[in-house]
């Protein structure tokens, strides 16, 4: 098959189209970060060579000193970045060029706001890497060749609608991208502005990023030239791997441009962690925390983002033995000097000295998050406000560092009444009142509905703050996180309340009396009610609603039941279907005050039932037959109004 027989003209999916008219629109201010992500993908891609030649040595083909090159030329108008990494195949070509097959693409597109400047850092999040070279270049050729293949691969586009790919010739491995520069953007075709940009943002890469330097004729004593000018290869960036480096020598926005590097963010992170540990498991570490949430986060299958070296030989980037699931947001680099070489995905899984890395790499973030919540309110609460959700995950998933992740964690609470998530277990319990020995949570499946449960009616009463937990994760949290700080974890909508210690005397009185007045009354309600409820009582947590649910204290909360069913669960397939709520009445209310005084047992079935289907409303619930329950609130109202 002849090469002109294998190229093809491909139409670029749609969502790239959509990314690279939002980027050169959205980035053209910050433009020069181009170059910064073309060398940033040249040395992932050595890195990747790296580590698959260490099983297959021979990929090298004689050619080991991995290298990163820039060239610009002023007549053509062409820069050109060039490596002698991995390279790419024809479908990997398609697969990373052609489309975007990242998870959170369609989240990121619906987060799009139309204003350049924030949408600038929404693209700048979502990672465009070899995209950026659009913003610069009216058209792109890419040539590459998979080390280990005789056949090359040449893309190019005009960055619009579509691109071509063809079979190509191309001695040895590697990728070569050359940029034809819009007119306009001749300011990059300059010595001097290259290199300034390479060191501004690529000094700390490991690679040797190499550019020509034009070297002056030589001349003797009398003036005669005795060797003409020429060009040499000249080493730009200083090519030593950041972490290795002394802290003191390292500045802000060296680490933070190594950040984006590493991380393939434009943002700079929120903070980070460098140490040293020496002894017979020595190993460095370089971590950060990002200041936005990346858009895969939700997704189960996707790496982690702290990258494993040994040596400082890159090893593998989903190293899940580095980073428990609830640091997943982590970015960053381990470099175990201790591990051998050609260690594999199983050695890895059983290594000692990688558990024991994993332990001392958990310290170190959880440390690191201390230090923020404790010296920078205003930056934990960011933090907060983009992974809490992740970190809640923390109490169920590491049972040894779970009082710690406790301390991180931030709630809602009717202290402020607000929806922000901004108060710590330790808040909560500074402001426990005298006696208190619990600390009082409520589950709904949002704010509104837990702001206004009508269970926080007597906390509300008695001045005793009570923590509003409407995330989804909340309710496996609570079931991990049964004890803070030797004090009990309460579900208010669960058992029997232990308040009656703040109660007057002439409360607990009154109490006993109204719950023997009522006895009949339950028991009536109860016949009513007796395929949906397991007991019926007088409720002392109430003080405006006529009615509530409560449950067990081992039983599922109502919320669960919602949440499990919404996922498709079926609770008597897992065993836990068959519990009955508790139906608690307020005895002081004038609907259950008038429901003691009715004569007519179908109307008391009637407002009973009513009473229950509010109940299940009010909890955020659903009722299995809506119409019944408006067909009954409307008959009573007609009685009410005749």
């Amino acid at each position: 098959m002849t090469v002109e027989a294998n190229k093809q003209t491909l139409g670029f999916q749609t969502e790239v189209k959509h990314l690279l008219h939002l980027m050169i629109h959205s980035l053209y201010s910050n433009k020069e970060i181009f170059l910064r992500e073309l060398i940033s993908n040249a040395s992932d891609a050595a890195d990747k060579l790296r580590f698959e030649a260490l099983a297959n040595d021979s990929l090298y083909a004689g050619d080991s000193e991995l290298k990163i090159r820039v060239d610009f030329d002023e007549t053509q108008k062409t820069i050109t970045i060039s490596d002698n990494g991995i390279g790419m195949t024809r479908a990997e070509v398609q697969d990373h060029i052609g489309t975007i097959a990242k998870s959170g693409t369609k989240q990121f597109f619906e987060r799009l706001t139309g204003d350049q400047a924030k949408d600038s850092e929404l693209i700048g999040q979502f990672g465009v890497g070899f995209y950026s070279a659009f913003i610069v270049a009216d058209k792109v050729t890419l040539t590459t060749r998979k080390a280990g293949e005789t056949e090359a691969v040449r893309w190019e586009s005009a960055g619009e609608g579509d691109y071509t790919i063809e079979s190509v010739d191309k001695p040895g491995r590697g990728t070569e991208i050359v940029l034809h520069m819009k007119d306009g953007e001749e300011e990059f075709l300059n010595s001097w502005r290259l290199r300034t940009i390479i060191k501004k943002f690529s000094d700390h890469i490991s690679l040797p990023i190499i550019m020509s330097k034009e070297v002056p004729a030589e001349k003797d004593d009398e003036g005669n030239e005795t060797s003409p000018a020429s060009l040499e290869d000249e080493t730009v960036n200083s090519a030593s791997a950041l972490w290795t480096q002394s802290k003191d020598s390292i500045s802000a926005e060296e680490y933070n441009e190594f950040y984006k590097h590493v991380a393939h963010d434009f943002q700079d992170p929120l903070t980070h962690a460098h140490s040293r540990v020496e002894g017979t498991n020595e190993y460095s570490l370089l971590l950060y925390v990002p200041s936005r949430a990346p858009f895969d986060m939700w997704d189960r299958d996707a790496k982690h983002g702290v990258k494993l070296y040994i040596k400082k030989i890159f090893i593998t980037d989903d190293a899940e033995q580095l980073m428990p699931r609830f640091l997943r947001f982590v970015r960053g680099v381990i470099d175990a000097d201790s591990l051998p070489l050609n260690v594999s995905r199983e050695i890895l899984q059983q290594s000692k000295q990688i558990s024991a890395i994993k332990t001392g790499a958990v310290k170190k973030v959880l440390g690191m998050l201390e230090d923020l919540a404790e010296n920078d309110a205003e930056k934990y609460q960011t933090f907060w406000e983009q992974f809490g959700n992740v970190i809640k995950e923390g109490p169920i998933e590491d049972h040894k560092n779970k009082d710690r992740v406790a301390k991180l964690l931030r709630f809602a609470s009717t202290h402020t009444d607000d929806k922000t998530q901004s108060v710590s277990l330790d808040d909560y319990i500074s402001r426990m009142k005298e006696g208190q020995e619990k600390i009082y949570y409520v589950t709904a499946d949002s704010f509104a509905a837990a702001k206004n449960s009508p269970h926080l009616e007597i906390f509300r009463k008695k001045g005793i703050e009570v923590l509003l937990l409407s995330d989804r994760i909340d309710e496996w949290l609570v079931s991990s996180l049964t004890d803070y700080d030797d004090k009990h974890l309460q579900s208010i909508a669960k058992g029997d309340l232990d308040l009656d210690k703040f109660d007057s005397e002439e409360e607990k009185q009154h109490q006993e009396e109204v719950s023997k007045d009522f006895e009949a009354v339950l028991k009536q309600i109860q016949d009513v009610l007796t395929d949906k409820v397991s007991e019926v009582r007088v409720s002392h947590r109430l003080t405006d609603s006529p009615a509530c649910l409560v449950t067990g204290v081992y039983d599922m909360s109502l919320n669960m039941e919602r949440i499990m069913k919404e996922a498709g669960q079926s609770l008597n397939m897992m065993g836990m279907g068959g519990s009955k709520p508790i139906f608690e009445i307020n005895p002081d209310h004038a609907i259950v005050k008038a429901l003691k005084n009715e004569q007519d047992d179908a109307r008391f079935a009637d407002i009973s039932q009513i009473l229950f289907d509010q109940a299940i409303l009010s909890e955020g619930g659903q009722l299995d037959n809506p119409s019944a329950f408006v067909h009954k609130l409307n008959g009573l109202l007609q009685s009410l109004l005749v």
